[in-house]
């Protein structure tokens, strides 16, 4: 998940909140935790399609309850992330100042909630290939892998077929 954005959004919103509430800042600069967010939502919804493509082949290795922990928790990532920038993109069309201090406050406590959903699903991610070997799915020693292996000429093959 695109993690160096995940670390900073908090900070971010809480320096974004802190420079509105000051004057230090248009409220136009909120555009700016809006786009991080929505890039943060993209880069979930790319690494859940990766994960679902990849699934059939890893559950050849790894335990079903693995798998199934890991994908909850990315949904619940991606979930939070989509709320938490729709609470964002909020305080940018909020017309009342106190609405739009309820709004910004409630972005920040959604970007701490996306922060420790991150970790989780991260986790999970890591349990699957340190503690479940799913990279062992990829080893030519697996069916599929060894079928893609031995549909490549060994260029040895080639050579004395040439020579021929």
């Amino acid at each position: 998940m695109s993690k160096p954005i995940n670390d900073v959004m908090p900070a971010l919103a809480i320096g974004f909140v802190w420079a509105l509430w000051t004057g230090r800042a248009h409220a136009r600069s909120w555009a700016g935790i809006v786009a991080l967010q929505a890039v943060l939502l993209g880069a979930g919804l790319v690494a859940m399609n990766t994960g679902e493509r990849e699934e059939e082949r890893v559950e050849t290795v790894v335990p079903k309850g693995a798998i199934s922990q890991h994908e909850a928790d990315a949904d619940q990532f991606v979930w939070a992330t989509g709320g938490t920038l729709l609470l964002a993109a909020l305080v940018l069309v909020s017309p009342r100042p106190a609405a739009t201090r309820a709004l910004a406050i409630a972005t920040v406590v959604g970007t701490v909630l996306v922060a420790a959903s991150a970790i989780r699903v991260g986790h999970a991610g890591g349990r699957l290939v340190y503690v479940h070997n799913a990279g062992a799915a990829y080893s030519v020693s697996t069916p599929r892998a060894a079928a893609a292996v031995t549909d490549v000429a060994d260029p040895k093959d080639r050579r004395e077929s040439d020579d021929r």
